[in-house]
């Protein structure tokens, strides 16, 4: 069933959530930013604080569900507007920065060949699969490209990235803020499969842990699992998951490759100038922090605030996210989304499973 687009104009809380995503540079342009950022900094703070207090409560989603509460109950006011817009485009794109301070490539290379096969094959098997059955479920290309994207690669911020990528202007949000719920949604509920699952087949904890930094999306979940299973599933389950996370630059440069070839095939004449970058700006940005996290030694309490930082960030944009949603544009969606995340979660733990039984002795 195809998505209804978010409202445009005016609607029941008396504001237009997305009128503008352009950074504005007079003074008075900032002053009218900070009513909403304001107020989706202090909702990502909210929502931190309430996954602090209920573990197993992702902060992202928390933040989502609050946005599309005050959204839905008309409690945004208008001067929000502006900073909202803002936040759900550019805080995020910080966040997504941020996050290349996690990964260490020494780390991942020191997975070795065969788990880093794996790896590849999670990625691109996951996200050719999730396409695949997007079409034969008839679930719209676009939402099917986000969700291939987060359950293959990192969760919402791999949909946040696609999405960057194919819909910079924010014209198809719902598709994006439907992809991370059901990214979050369905990673949670992996948090207590995977222990049960992998208790039962008698895996030890090591290979536990490759398998959940395999197959769950978000790398909160996975940390989640590497605690619950204990031993060295912890640090196993983390560095296969960061080696993932490395792979959406590169996805991301390909997505900004075909739409660039699909708006030259729509204007032959387009100037060079009109075209989206080769490699978006925040992506180059996410290369240069893993690129400085691996080649020198940042200090734990640095590693530890710009962890902290991008989580709020994150956070900030979901409800910004969230304030572009309508209930009942989001009950419109369907069962077929939900039905395409099921299969692609199966998809991707098991090909993660798959590989992981061929690549340890």
């Amino acid at each position: 069933m195809p998505l209804l687009p978010i409202t445009r104009g005016r609607d029941d809380g008396g504001m237009t959530p997305h009128q503008t995503t352009a950074a504005p540079a007079s003074t008075g342009a900032v002053h009218s930013l900070a009513p909403g950022t304001l107020l989706c900094l202090a909702a990502a703070g909210l929502s931190l604080g309430l996954a602090a207090l209920m573990p197993g409560l992702p902060a992202l989603l928390c933040a989502i569900v609050l946005g599309m509460s005050a959204a839905n109950l008309g409690l945004l006011p208008a001067s929000a507007a502006t900073g909202i817009a803002f936040s759900s485009h550019h805080l995020l794109r910080a966040g997504i920065v941020l996050l290349g301070l996690q990964l260490v490539l020494g780390d991942i290379l020191a997975l070795g060949a065969p788990l880093l096969v794996v790896v590849l094959a999670v990625v691109v098997g996951g996200i050719a699969g999730t396409l695949t059955l997007g079409r034969v479920l008839g679930v719209p290309g676009h939402l099917s490209l986000l969700l291939a994207c987060g359950f293959s690669i990192c969760g919402a911020a791999a949909v946040a990235g696609a999405s960057g990528a194919t819909d910079p202007d924010g014209e198809r949000e719902q598709d994006t803020v439907t992809a991370i719920a059901l990214v979050v949604l369905f990673g949670t509920l992996m948090i207590g499969i995977v222990p049960v699952l992998s208790s039962a087949l008698g895996l030890e904890p090591e290979t536990t842990g490759q398998w959940a930094g395999a197959s769950i999306h978000e790398i909160a979940q996975v940390v989640a699992v590497g605690g619950i299973v204990g031993g060295g599933a912890l640090s196993a389950a983390v560095v296969v998951k960061l080696a993932r996370v490395l792979l959406l630059a590169p996805v991301i440069a390909i997505l900004s490759l075909q739409r660039r070839r699909a708006l030259k095939a729509e204007d032959a004449d387009v100037s060079p100038g009109a075209l989206p970058p080769v490699v978006p700006l925040f992506v180059v940005g996410f290369l240069a922090m893993v690129l400085l996290r691996s080649l020198l030694s940042l200090p734990e309490s640095v590693l530890a605030g710009a962890q902290l930082l991008q989580t709020l960030l994150l956070a900030a944009a979901m409800f910004g996210l969230g304030c572009g949603v309508r209930f009942r544009a989001l009950a419109a969606v369907g069962v077929r989304p939900f039905a395409l995340a099921a299969l692609s979660t199966l998809l991707v733990a098991g090909i993660a499973a798959a590989g992981i039984a061929l690549a340890t002795p």
